[in-house]
């Protein structure tokens, strides 16, 4: 497994930041999510100040889908960055942690009345349209309820751009249920519609090709599309587009098949070619946005796990059992993904089986790793699984009313609790 910054091997044992994972165990109890701070930290402030430019006014919205709860939204209000949110939850647990609304960009493909109300009513600062109807609903609503308000917004687009990642992280694509597509032979039409609506003060446009992407030129591309057609825009109808929004989808690492480009390394570049290109387009750009969630807190999260029983099955393959599986980790069953890990006791120990590492949930596709060389196991041994601070806490279930996992934040000086792990009460709290 490849350690992160903030791993150390210290008496044949791996520890984090120098606190043994064999006391964090046994203080907080397994499956337990960890979370890094300092490297989240050192990260945002890393896309923050190499995201800058002198010809319009840059702003690094986090994608807090990936990982949200009170403690991160604090962290992210106190590193002075802006909130992607996807529903009223976000919006709710975001400003519970202290991020300022105006702040907020309000996503998604099906916002409902009572979603774009809430926004409304907290002061959320842009909300950006996934269609033509919804542009019309949210006039309406705001006519019959704040008949004085005027809500910024953009229009989501999809240039069609392909991107390699997997198909359920593919949003650009022709046939995607995200935005209005900007070959479609009406989209003008559609949007001097929403522009004259009398409530809504269309900027521009908003853009997301996927997730996991690791082709630095996918990016660029798209960016190149989506102003190329802000170009085609001016000239068709009377819109003044004054902000681009890029959207996220960074690659990280996961395993030795993944190869992420240096995002902090790239930002300086893709804030050029973006300059260059709203030059020549002669478009009046007051600020560009970016979007990132998966590679701002992706490797600063890791989960630690107890191994159970070991057996192996008639065919020979062996199995690792642990105490959590697909409640606190749903991607490898949703997307085949992959994972490192290790055995934090057993760190120096030499490799000697291939294990199927496999949760407990009562379903056979529930296996975080299908294969890992790993020393010898043992019942009570801890197994660490490094690059799961995104999506795995907000995607997390109580499936066969499992508990959701405690989640932890880790620094130089101490570790806290942030998140409660689930009691049996939790599980049955709003049934009546």
């Amino acid at each position: 497994m490849k350690l992160e910054s903030y791993q150390q091997i210290k008496d044949d044992r791996l520890t984090h930041r120098g606190y043994d994972y064999e006391r964090i165990a046994q203080e907080y109890q397994t499956p337990l999510y960890i979370f890094d701070e300092p490297s989240f930290i050192e990260r945002v402030k890393g896309y923050r100040d190499q995201f800058q430019s002198e010809v319009f006014e840059t702003e690094i919205l986090y994608a807090s889908k990936a990982l949200l709860t009170k403690e991160i939204a604090r962290l992210v209000a106190r590193l002075d960055i802006g909130q992607d949110v996807v529903s009223a939850g976000e919006i709710y647990a975001g400003q519970a942690g202290g991020i300022d609304a105006k702040r907020m960009y309000f996503h998604g493909n099906n916002k409902t009345d009572q979603e774009l109300l809430y926004a409304i009513k907290n002061g959320v600062g842009t909300i950006v349209l996934d269609n033509q109807s919804e542009a019309h609903r949210l006039n309406h609503l705001i006519q019959q309820s704040n008949e004085g308000h005027i809500q910024k917004v953009l229009l989501r687009v999809n240039p069609g751009i392909e991107a390699s990642t997997h198909e359920y992280i593919l949003t650009a694509t022709n046939d995607s249920k995200f935005g209005e597509n900007i070959h479609d032979s009406e989209i003008f039409m559609v949007i001097s519609e929403i522009a004259a609506l009398s409530h809504l003060n269309l900027v521009g446009f908003h853009s997301h090709i996927g997730s996991q992407i690791f082709e630095a030129d996918s990016f660029l591309k798209a960016s190149e599309s989506l102003i190329d057609f802000a170009q085609k825009v001016m000239e068709q109808t009377a819109l003044k587009i004054t902000e681009l929004n890029f959207g996220g989808g960074f690659g990280v690492y996961y395993t030795e098949e993944d190869q992420p480009f240096d995002v902090i390394d790239y930002l300086p570049r893709f804030v050029k070619q973006i300059e260059k290109a709203i030059q020549e387009a002669k478009l009046p750009i007051e600020k560009v946005a970016i979007e990132p969630g998966r590679s701002l807190v992706n490797a600063s999260g890791s989960t630690l796990y107890r191994v159970g029983d070991l057996k192996q099955t008639l065919s020979g393959k062996h199995y690792l059992f642990v105490d959590g599986g697909m409640t606190d980790n749903i991607r490898p069953a949703l997307y085949q993904a992959k994972y490192e890990a290790a055995l934090v006791n057993k760190i120096t120990d030499s490799a000697k089986a291939s294990y199927t590492i496999a949760g407990k949930a009562c379903e056979s596709g529930d296996k975080i790793i299908e294969s890992i060389m790993l020393p010898e196991a043992t019942p009570g041994d801890l197994l660490l699984v490094n690059g799961t601070g995104a999506y795995n806490f907000t995607m997390a279930s109580n499936y066969n009313y499992i508990p959701r996992p405690a989640m932890i934040h880790v620094t130089e000086e101490t570790i806290k609790l942030t998140v409660k792990r689930d009691t049996l009460d939790d599980l049955v709290r709003n049934q009546l």
